[in-house]
């Protein structure tokens, strides 16, 4: 038994993550939940697949190894910053890019 997403829930939801959403925006969301919704319910459709084996990747014969963890030295703030336009002490500043 599924329960379906409302606009309710969605406003809640965006209100707790700090997004705020427009009408136009709440509709979408609830589409997309809706098409969500669809996909996990012909999933569980699927007769025995709790029987199938989760897969790491989708071919057989892809073999990997895993290098070591090590740590390694890094290069000096200072020659990093040297780099870049505009800093403010320690940090980088780069154009705005969301909103105005």
């Amino acid at each position: 038994m599924s329960s379906k997403f409302t606009k309710e829930m969605v406003d809640d939801y965006a209100d707790k993550l700090l997004i705020g959403l427009t009408e136009e925006e709440n509709a979408s969301v609830l589409a997309e939940f809706e098409i969500i919704d669809e996909t996990i319910n012909t999933i569980n459709k699927i007769q025995d697949i709790e029987k199938v084996e989760p897969m790491t990747h989708c071919l057989d014969d892809f073999e990997y190894e895993l290098r070591e963890d090590e740590p390694e030295e890094s290069c000096a703030l200072e020659d990093i910053l040297k780099n870049c336009d505009v800093t403010n002490g320690r940090e980088i500043e780069v154009p705005k890019v969301v909103g105005e």
